[in-house]
């Protein structure tokens, strides 16, 4: 990742005039703005170490900007949905409320939609009852919804309603809103805090090394290949193949495969692969069935788009390119090339991706979400804006938003994930 000291540079709304209600208590660990997290965490020889590459760490603040007496902050979920979204809309009214003492906390309903009056249902106040056993249940009880709403309708929104901090939880598309909506805010000269907290089981975002719901959903796609290979195994010529999450990046179809150990092509976005001759992917799942009888395949739904004749122009609400379905092209050809060849070959296509998406987090996805969003309000209670959580090198940072969306975090085919799945698949190194 590519990127100047400059645009590491954190937003704040001013001075910091109010004492954090945490000084009361002796055993928490203050962190002061000078305290940083350098980018370069691995030092090769010959190289220099590049402090001013560096991203403000998170944690709470001595001092704070908003009166939490006189504060009310709201939270929205956007785009698809990913486990953990509960826990962190619980993490995040717990801290304000019982940290802070904040009395006004508002859910917005439906994503960006709720802060559009003219379309969406009005917010709702959120208390302890409301969310006593929400970090239990998959999905979001706030709902959600794609795509981005007119900044100026939902700055007019923020004001009427006197909301100050607004938390945006959700992947790129819902920060690069977020970062218009700060903008707007900044335009009027308002005093209002704009905090994302990441949200992408694909782990794509940059400055997030790993996001919450990631790892719960490699746990559920891991359940997924275990029985694909057993429906491939029990069948003549056998072949399961299973489209897994993953429009840029294949974290999850990489991550699952070398957890479940029985994947035998992993194919991602990040690999072209050839589709026909001796070099090809058709002509090495016909060796894998002549040497062992059966083959399981794991593809990322964002693989091979280069074997469909042009690209897609549309785009989805979250701003997107729509993608062809690899999934249905790869059981197509597969299915043509066996029936020509008159080989044997049972096809299973398996497409989990929206159950994984919905189920509840497990107890690692439990605990990061709770730990990004206790660290995104202890930054809007200090006034800072226009900015994510990050979590770089095992700590919690501060991301600007402009900085985390101006590119795709992809997988580094020189790393041990992907040389784990060429190891553990045999595949060939297309």
């Amino acid at each position: 990742m590519r990127v100047s000291p400059a645009e590491l540079r954190i937003e704040s709304l001013g001075d910091c005039e109010h004492n954090s209600p945490l000084s009361a208590t002796s055993s928490v660990q203050f962190v002061e703005d000078e305290r940083r997290v350098l980018i370069q965490h691995e030092v090769l020889p010959g190289d220099e170490i590049h402090r001013d590459l560096s991203l403000e760490k998170a944690g709470p603040r001595r001092r704070i900007f908003f009166d939490p007496n006189t504060t009310t902050a709201a939270i929205v979920t956007c785009g698809g949905l990913s486990p953990g979204l509960n826990n962190v809309i619980r993490s995040i009214y717990l801290e304000l409320r019982h940290t802070y003492g904040v009395r006004r906390v508002l859910g917005i309903q439906h994503g960006y939609q709720g802060l559009n009056p003219a379309i969406g249902e009005p917010p709702i106040e959120i208390h302890g009852e409301f969310v006593e056993n929400i970090h239990h249940l998959g999905g979001t009880t706030l709902g959600t919804s794609r795509g981005p709403q007119d900044p100026t309708l939902v700055v007019d929104f923020l004001a009427q309603s006197e909301i100050d901090i607004l938390f945006c939880v959700g992947g790129d598309g819902t920060q690069r809103g977020a970062g218009i909506i700060a903008q707007e805010i900044e335009r009027r000269g308002l005093l209002k805090s704009v905090v994302g907290v990441p949200k992408t089981i694909d782990n794509d975002i940059p400055f997030v090394s790993l996001s919450f719901g990631h790892i719960t959903a490699l746990e559920e796609a891991e359940k997924v290949l275990r029985a694909a290979h057993t429906e491939a195994r029990g069948a003549v010529g056998g072949v399961a193949l299973v489209k897994l999450m993953g429009r840029d990046a294949g974290f999850i179809a990489a991550g699952a495969a070398l957890a479940s150990q029985d994947a035998n092509f992993v194919l991602v976005p990040e690999v072209p692969f050839p589709l026909e001759g001796e070099d090809g992917f058709l002509y090495a799942l016909e060796k894998r069935l002549q040497d062992r009888g059966h083959a399981l395949i794991v593809a990322a739904e964002g693989a091979g788009q280069h074997l469909f004749p042009q690209p897609r122009d549309r785009q989805d609400a979250s701003g997107n390119t729509l993608l062809h379905d690899i999934g249905g092209l790869l059981r197509e050809r597969i299915m043509i090339y066996f029936r020509e060849r008159n080989i044997p070959m049972t096809l299973k296509y398996i497409d989990p991706s929206y159950i994984i998406r919905s189920v509840p987090a497990n107890a690692w996805d439990q605990i990061l979400s709770n730990h990004m969003a206790r660290r995104a309000v202890h930054a809007a209670m200090a006034g800072k804006t226009n900015m994510m959580i990050g979590y770089w090198d095992s700590e919690f940072v501060h991301v600007p938003i402009c900085s985390a969306v101006a590119q795709k975090k992809k997988m580094d085919l020189s790393d041990d994930l992907w040389q784990g799945v060429l190891r553990s698949t045999g595949q060939p190194h297309w």
